[in-house]
C-alpha cells in the first residue's frame, strides 16, 4: 500500500485535469435546460470508470436522469463493496456572488473553485482514482460496484424504485460514501450520523389577481405580509419550532452523549469570524454542536411574491410563496413531519387568505454504529493516512438514500467524507482543497484493505 503515495504523485496532474474537466460540465439537475450537460456528465463518469478498469459499465436510464453502474468481480468469497455518490450538482444562483465562473474551475491558494468541487464531484471520484490505483497496481481486495446518479440534488426520486428493481445487482455487503465532511485536515472525522429532511413549497392565495395598493390596501389581506407572520409563528420566543406535537419523536441524547459531543475540537469565536455574524441563533438550551448535529430544525429556503423588477410597482399582490425546509433527528419520520407542519400551517392560516402546502421530497436521519467493521476500517484507514485517530461527528445534512439501502440492500453504510464544512457547498464560490482531493485518493485503497482483512 505504500506505492499508492508513489501513484498519485505519479498521475496527480491527470488527476486533477480529470476532475477539472467533470466540473466545467453543468450538470445542475434542478433545472430542465442542463438536462443535456447532465447526461454528458454521466457519459464521462461512465468513461473515466472504464478507463479506471471496471467492467459493465452502463448508462441507465430512469424516467428522470441517468444512473452510472459500474462494477469489478474478483472472486464470489470476497466482500463486496459498493461505492455510491453524485455528478449532479446545485444551481450556481446567485451568479453576481461567485469570484470566478462557477463551472470555469479555478485553482486559488490550493483550492479548487468551481460548482460541486466539494459536493459531490470532487469526492466522488476519488473513489474512480483510488479504484485505478487498485486494479492497475493489482491492489483490490474484494469486489466493488459503483453507484453514481444525477438526481442526488432534487431528492435521488428515482433512485429507490432503480434499487428495487435491480437489487440483485446491487446486491452488497456495504456501501461506501464520500459526500460529508470533516472537522479539519489536522483534524480527521467520520460522520456516525445524519439528519433526516422534509422539503415543501407553501402558496398563500389573496385576492384572485394582483390589486392597487392604494385602492385595496388596508381592506384586503396582503399574501406576502400573512405568509411572514405564519413563517414567524413557527417558532417560539426560544427558537422552538411551535408545530404540535413536532419533537414526540425526538430522540433526547443522554447526558454522557452530550458531554462525549461537544468533544469534538469547536471555536466559537473562528465559527463567527468565518461566517461574518456577530453571534450564533437557534434553540436555546443547546450547543452549536448540539444544534447542527442532534436537533431538528425549519428553515425557509427563499420566498418571493409581488413586484421584485427594477424600479417601483404599487401593488398587492395575489400570491406569495416559500420554501422551507425541515431537518429531522433519529426517530422522526419525513412522512410525518411533512404531515404535521402541513396540517399547522394551515390552521394558523386568516380567512382572508387560501393555502397550498406541497411536498417536494424528504429523507430519514439514520445512526451508524461505531464498532462496526466498517467504521473500524475507516478510522484505521484514516488513522493511517492521516496520522490521527479520527473523531465520531453527527453531520447536519441529510443523505436520504442511507436509509434508503439500509431498507432496500440490507446494506449499511459507512461515511468516510474529504470535506470541510468551510467549503461552501450550495454556496457561491464553493471549493475544494487539493490536500483533501489527493488524501481522499491516498485513503480509500486503505479502507478496502483493512475491511477485508477484518471481515475474516
Amino acid at each position: 500500500m505504500d506505492t499508492v503515495k508513489q501513484y498519485i504523485e505519479q498521475n496527480k496532474d491527470r488527476f486533477l485535469n480529470e476532475l477539472l474537466e467533470l466540473l466545467r460540465i453543468p450538470s445542475v439537475s434542478a433545472d430542465s435546460k442542463y438536462t443535456g450537460d447532465v447526461a454528458k456528465a454521466a457519459d464521462m463518469v461512465a468513461t473515466r470508470l472504464k478507463e479506471a478498469g471496471a467492467d459493465n459499465v452502463e448508462i441507465c436510464t430512469t424516467p428522470g436522469h441517468p444512473i452510472v453502474y459500474g462494477e469489478k468481480f474478483l472472486d464470489a468469497s470476497l466482500p463486496t463493496i459498493m461505492v455510491y455518490g453524485h455528478y449532479d450538482v446545485q444551481p450556481a444562483d446567485p451568479l453576481n456572488l461567485w469570484d470566478s465562473p462557477p463551472f470555469d474551475p479555478v485553482i486559488k491558494d490550493d483550492k479548487i473553485y468551481a460548482r460541486g468541487s466539494a459536493d459531490d464531484k470532487g469526492q466522488m471520484y476519488m473513489h474512480v482514482k483510488a479504484f485505478e490505483y487498485m486494479f492497475k497496481e493489482s491492489k483490490l481486495p474484494c469486489n466493488v460496484k459503483f453507484l453514481i446518479e444525477g438526481e442526488e440534488e432534487v431528492g435521488s426520486s428515482n433512485l429507490t424504485d432503480f434499487c428495487i428493481a435491480n437489487k440483485e445487482k446491487l446486491k452488497c455487503d456495504l456501501v461506501l460514501i464520500s459526500d460529508t465532511s470533516m472537522i479539519g485536515n489536522e483534524i480527521p472525522s467520520l460522520d456516525v450520523g445524519l439528519r433526516g429532511l422534509s422539503y415543501v413549497e407553501v402558496e398563500v392565495t389573496g385576492p384572485n389577481r394582483d390589486l392597487h395598493s392604494g385602492v385595496y390596501g388596508g381592506a384586503v389581506g396582503n399574501p406576502i405580509n400573512i405568509l411572514a407572520k405564519m413563517i414567524a409563528q413557527m417558532h417560539d420566543e426560544n427558537n422552538h419550532i411551535t408545530i404540535p406535537g413536532f419533537y414526540d419523536d425526538v430522540l433526547v441524547l443522554t447526558d454522557e452523549e452530550k458531554a462525549e459531543l461537544n468533544k469534538a475540537p469547536f471555536d466559537i469565536e473562528e465559527y463567527k469570524k468565518d461566517l461574518d455574524v456577530g453571534d450564533v441563533w437557534g434553540e436555546k438550551g443547546y450547543t452549536v454542536l448540539e444544534r447542527t448535529g442532534t436537533r431538528p430544525t425549519l428553515d425557509v429556503n427563499g420566498i418571493w411574491g409581488g413586484y421584485i423588477g427594477e424600479g417601483s410597482k404599487t401593488v398587492l399582490p395575489s400570491k406569495a410563496f416559500a420554501k422551507i425546509s425541515m431537518r429531522l433527528v433519529p426517530g422522526q419520520s419525513s412522512d410525518k413531519a411533512t404531515e404535521l407542519f402541513t396540517n399547522y400551517f394551515k390552521s394558523i392560516a386568516p380567512a382572508s387568505v387560501k393555502v397550498e402546502v406541497r411536498a417536494h421530497h424528504g429523507g430519514e436521519p439514520v445512526l451508524t454504529p461505531t464498532n462496526s467493521t466498517a467504521f473500524l476500517a475507516a478510522a484505521k484507514a484514516m488513522e493511517t493516512t492521516f496520522g490521527k485517530r479520527p473523531i465520531p461527528t453527527r453531520g447536519g445534512g441529510s443523505i436520504p438514500i442511507v436509509a434508503m439501502f439500509e431498507k432496500v440492500l440490507a446494506a449499511k453504510s459507512v461515511l468516510m467524507g474529504f470535506g470541510l464544512d468551510s467549503d461552501a457547498i450550495h454556496s457561491p464560490n464553493e471549493h475544494y482543497g487539493l490536500f483533501n482531493y489527493y488524501k481522499g485518493i491516498e485513503t480509500i485503497p486503505y479502507f478496502y484493505k483493512y475491511y477485508v482483512e477484518m471481515s475474516k
